[in-house]
């Protein structure tokens, strides 16, 4: 059975495992809490096989060995990977904590994350590799850095969470901050969704990203278009600002309390860390040093993911060194998220470099 099988029954598992946490949610039933973790396992398992299949398939086609045909090289590999390592961090942690209400928010990311491949029309066949790629270093590198991501991820819906639940007021900091980063987030997202709906295109990403993206909206040839998507973009902003404590009231329903938020928080960038540490930035040089000759090149993927690197040393600093707790550092691990976003997606998309070749097939 070839992996893209096993791939496809994931997609629809984390999409009915979503429904099923909600489901949970609403009607607080034991049995079907216990149906969406089953689900979601079974998810997980299939996408395990799918990714052994995937290694087994690039193995079998490049000749390369085992340990050099990691299927991580291109975008939607990657985004694969991302989603496994998610599901693996959500399920510890509902084993851990004894809590199911995280479900609602990972599941759907997992489901979108997989259909976005499908939608988007990223090239799923497995390419050859570029010469720098074929290194031993490939399989530590990437999966550690992936891994690290995962964690982040993490960090961020559970900061997020915690200054949705732990402001009180409008005008706090860290209510217009959650409200404006939560509704950038989704106006964002919705104008993508418009654009990939209207379109109707299936090209590369970053060719989407520099012909399409947004030109049904904020960027559209229409004048009337472009103001009316920006006062609809402005207008969604304040709404979330002024109703925003709708979504608190919702959140606590979940079971979970401020002080698991924080700790899953510090928690997951604790151990995301310091793998990032060692494999994104020092494998991640001594692989260039192999491939270009030089540890460090002020590549932008190397220069955000150094960024990003100091965003999440200033948290454990913050939270380890001066007993920060609680909206500050919630603050920045919901900044370290973007920074990351950025590093992954971003600078593939929009810049140029030395790792260019990283997965726009």
């Amino acid at each position: 059975m070839e992996s893209s099988v096993f791939f496809g029954l994931s997609t629809m598992a984390y999409f009915l495992a979503m429904m099923t946490y909600i489901t949970y949610l609403a009607f607080k039933k034991q049995q079907i809490g216990i149906m969406a973790t089953t689900i979601t396992i079974a998810g997980f398992v299939s996408q395990t096989f799918a990714l052994i299949l995937r290694w087994k398939e690039f193995a079998d086609l490049s000749g390369m060995g085992f340990m050099r045909s990691a299927p991580l090289t291109t975008l939607s590999e990657s985004l694969v990977f991302f989603v496994w390592c998610l599901i693996a961090g959500y399920l510890i942690i509902e084993f851990k904590f004894k809590n199911r209400s995280f479900g609602a928010f990972i599941t759907p990311i997992a489901g979108l994350a997989l259909a976005f491949i499908d939608l988007t029309g990223v090239s799923k066949e497995i390419q050859p590799l570029v010469p720098a790629l074929k290194s031993n270093w490939l399989l530590a590198h990437v999966t550690m850095s992936f891994i690290a991501y995962a964690a982040f991820s993490m960090s961020f819906s559970t900061g997020l969470m915690y200054l949705i639940t732990t402001t009180e007021k409008r005008n706090e900091l860290s209510y217009i901050f959650w409200t404006v980063t939560f509704g950038i987030f989704a106006v964002v997202f919705a104008a993508m969704s418009i654009d990939m709906f209207t379109f109707k295109v299936a090209v590369k990403p970053d060719v989407f990203v520099k012909t399409y993206l947004f030109k049904t909206s904020f960027f559209s040839p229409s004048s009337f278009v472009k103001i009316v998507s920006w006062i609809l973009g402005m207008a969604t902003l304040f709404i979330i600002w002024r109703y925003g404590f709708v979504l608190k009231k919702v959140i606590e329903k979940f079971n979970v309390t401020a002080d698991m938020l924080d700790e899953i928080t510090y928690k997951s960038i604790a151990i995301g860390f310091p793998i990032f540490t060692l494999g994104g930035l020092v494998f991640g040089a001594i692989w260039a040093d192999q491939a270009w000759g030089v540890y460090w090149s002020w590549d932008p993927k190397e220069t955000w993911s150094l960024i990003t690197w100091f965003i999440y040393a200033f948290y454990l600093h913050g939270r380890m060194i001066r007993g920060w707790r609680g909206k500050k550092v919630a603050i920045v691990a919901v900044i370290g998220f973007t920074a990351v976003i950025f590093t992954y997606l971003g600078v593939n998309l929009l810049l140029s470099g030395l790792h260019a070749y990283g997965g726009m097939e």
